[in-house]
């Protein structure tokens, strides 16, 4: 089964990079809790339901950047959960540079994604999304 968490969450990059946030959105089971750090103008806290994870995260991205990749480098299987780790990169509307590491765990059942907690550098972070 692991095989195919990994195969998941890598599709999830590739959605989300091409804009295409429904097919992220269908990855995710209905009651995924999503944990974002916060930092400058970024969501914060943890949401609940794919509705919220795009309301209140994703919907986030355009209102503040001209670009925005998340570029995934290393997914590391883990049976039931999925490490990522990897760099978001954009340019801020306020002109900010966006170069922040990342570390992604995300845990899987049943061909959807539960949970994801997303670590970063956070410094870099903030300063990209001020």
């Amino acid at each position: 089964m692991s095989d195919e968490n990994v195969e998941l969450v890598r599709g999830s990059y590739a959605d989300f990079n091409s804009g295409n946030i429904p097919g992220v959105l269908g990855r995710l089971d209905a009651e995924v809790e999503w944990t974002e750090p916060g930092g400058g103008k970024a969501p914060s806290g943890t949401f609940r339901g794919p509705e919220s994870v795009g309301q209140d995260v994703f919907s986030a991205v355009p209102e503040h950047f001209d670009e925005f990749s998340a570029e995934a480098e290393e997914l590391r299987d883990e049976g039931d959960r999925v490490i990522v780790t990897g760099r978001f990169k954009g340019k801020a509307k306020s002109g900010a540079e966006l170069d922040a590491s990342f570390e992604h765990t995300y845990e899987v059942r049943d061909g959807k994604i539960v949970r994801l907690e997303n670590n970063v550098d956070g410094e870099a972070w903030a300063q990209g999304w001020s």
